[in-house]
């Protein structure tokens, strides 16, 4: 009975770790699209998400079975409970990925707003975040995580910086522009949704190897990380 749950355990990490390069490869090629403007690639990336909807499905009714069937306890309980959120948050990180293309493929379509300065930058941050919050689940890196949760002011601060200047430089004092800004700023939101939800993986990570709560808590994370660089 035990290797069979070390067997199935071993089948439902294996998946995990499947699902999370599957959307880290995702959003990749969203960013890549969004980069180059390119809707050919846009459209690829929006056709392949099903695969990863069908993989989120597997890894949840595979956590349910082994919590069910094997009643694990302890750390094996934590390692089954955090992979059933983390599943889901890569598949939200995916969703948002596919929102993006369909962004890119409007923006195309429509003369040039501006040049892309503090997109790109959201854009790396995300695309960052993302690596290695998966990075920090893998290896079961606590500190790697929490660096991970500290770059996330970073990221709202970008997404502030692009909201603002759309809506006071542009659509306020022109309301033509609205077409074409409000599609930034929806890729700005996504992009920023993409990074918290790679925090919420690293925050999970946590919890997952130590059983610390750090969700609601990130402040004391902050005033940790200043006293050290202090």
């Amino acid at each position: 009975m035990k290797r069979h749950f070390d067997d199935d355990l071993q089948a439902f990490h294996s998946n995990l770790l499947k699902m999370a390069n599957m959307t880290e490869r995702a959003i990749n090629a969203a960013l890549e699209a969004l980069k180059t403007q390119d809707i050919a690639r846009a459209e690829k990336a929006i056709r392949g998400d099903h695969r990863i909807d069908s993989m989120e499905l597997i890894i949840e009714e595979q956590g349910i079975d082994l919590l069910a069937l094997h009643q694990p306890m302890a750390s094996d309980l934590r390692m089954i409970t955090t992979g059933l959120k983390i599943n889901s948050e890569l598949e939200r990180i995916a969703d948002l990925g596919v929102n993006i293309c369909e962004r890119v493929i409007e923006i195309v379509e429509q003369p040039v707003l501006k040049p892309l300065i503090d997109i790109p930058l959201l854009a790396e941050q995300a695309k960052l975040m993302v690596r290695e919050a998966i990075d920090s689940f893998v290896n079961k890196d606590e500190a790697l995580a929490k660096k991970v949760i500290l770059m996330d002011n970073e990221a709202d601060r970008l997404k502030k910086l692009i909201q603002d200047e759309l809506m006071n430089d542009y659509i306020v004092k022109d309301g033509t522009t609205a077409p074409r800004a409000v599609p930034l700023i929806l890729v700005a939101r996504d992009l920023e949704r993409i990074c918290d939800h790679a925090t919420y993986i690293a925050e999970d990570v946590i919890f997952m190897i130590d059983a610390t709560v750090i969700k609601h808590h990130r402040d004391r994370l902050i005033k940790q990380a200043e006293s050290s660089d202090g």
